[in-house]
């Protein structure tokens, strides 16, 4: 590459990286603005020179004007819960006069995190909103300094990030307790991938709640989200003879697990309750019906925007976390009840 290529491809992030300063402080020299200590004035000026970095009308604005646009960054596969909650953080920014620049990615690695997040701050956001379904989105995004406020929508608290989240710890345990209610004494888990930002919380709540009843916790099965991966794991519990009762980390799991036990010879909710995570529209017209744990990600997206605006002074305060609600339908039944399907399915909410 030749001089004059590498001059036209430098940014405000390699000027920040060569002085070893934030791209808001560049972007604080490059406008002549105050609070730059001589010596750090003095470094970034010799790295613009050394880069032949010429600033762009957008680098110059990145402290000077608002521009009511934000960045939304969707990391893993494109879910109903991540899905859901995009969709409606987008209707909530144009309800608030925002534009949203949305960038989806399957793999949340280090390098496409960092261009991405980069790539939406030299289109003027004023903040980034990032929905990651894997909590290495979240790793590589707390360690970045961009310069602008992030709003992360997760499970995991991040003490350097602004965070609004649906309670799953207490969505768990609405669900195991629902199943030792019924007097299920041998219930297992199929939870989430160890990498989800999710799946922790679920297993945590699984875990201590049977602790609490002094109940056995056993080894939990691994899934991957997917019908496939409960499908699996399905086949295998339905040789547990004791086991009378799956707690499953989100709906399309137990939809495997179900079918599984099915083929098995295994009736739900005769032989063997499942209980789901998520409520997807699907999950009512499951065979039987499937009982859950309902997430609003309406109001998830919904908090996200309002996060936002509390973090860009919009607003005074930050959303407090929504706790899930249970929707009992006739995939549950006391252990050798008969399978027959209640009148009407039943929701239950607690508060945290």
């Amino acid at each position: 590459m030749s001089d004059d290529e590498k001059a036209r491809a430098a940014t405000i992030f390699d000027v920040a990286r060569l002085a070893g300063v934030s791209h808001q402080t560049v972007s604080r020299v490059l406008n002549d603005l105050p609070n730059v200590r001589p010596a750090t004035r003095a470094r970034v000026e010799q790295a613009i020179k050394q880069l032949r970095y010429v600033p762009s009308q957008a680098a110059r604005a990145l402290v000077t004007r608002r521009t009511r646009t934000l960045g939304l960054i969707v990391s893993g596969a494109p879910d109903y819960g991540p899905s859901s909650t995009a969709l409606h953080f987008n209707e909530a920014a144009r309800d608030a006069r925002y534009s949203v620049i949305t960038a989806s990615m399957l793999e949340a690695d280090a390098a496409s995190m960092r261009s991405t997040a980069e790539l939406l701050v030299r289109q003027n956001v004023e903040a980034i909103v990032l929905i990651a379904a894997q909590r290495g989105g979240l790793d590589t995004i707390e360690r970045l300094d961009l310069g602008v406020p992030v709003v992360a929508v997760a499970s995991e608290d991040r003490g350097a990030l602004h965070r609004v989240w649906l309670d799953q710890y207490a969505g768990a345990r609405l669900a195991v307790e629902h199943l030792i209610g019924l007097g299920h004494r041998e219930i297992r888990h199929v939870s989430g991938p160890t990498s989800a930002t999710d799946t922790a919380e679920r297993l945590r709540a699984w875990s201590s709640t049977l602790g609490e009843h002094g109940l056995p916790a056993r080894e939990p099965l691994v899934g991957n989200w997917s019908p496939g991966s409960g499908y699996v794991h399905g086949r295998a519990l339905a040789e547990d003879r004791e086991m009378t009762a799956v707690f499953v980390a989100n709906d399309q799991m137990a939809l495997g697990v179900i079918h599984a036990l099915a083929e098995a010879g295994r009736s739900v909710p005769g032989d063997v309750s499942v209980v789901g995570f998520d409520d997807i529209p699907e999950a009512e017209f499951f065979a039987p019906p499937l009982t859950t744990v309902r997430q609003d990600f309406v109001e998830l997206g919904r908090d996200a925007m309002a996060g936002v605006l509390a973090v860009l002074g919009d607003d005074d305060r930050m959303p407090t976390p929504r706790v899930p609600d249970l929707v009992v339908r006739a995939s549950t039944a006391a252990p050798g009840a008969a399978s027959t399907p209640p009148a009407a399915a039943q929701r239950t909410a607690v508060s945290s």
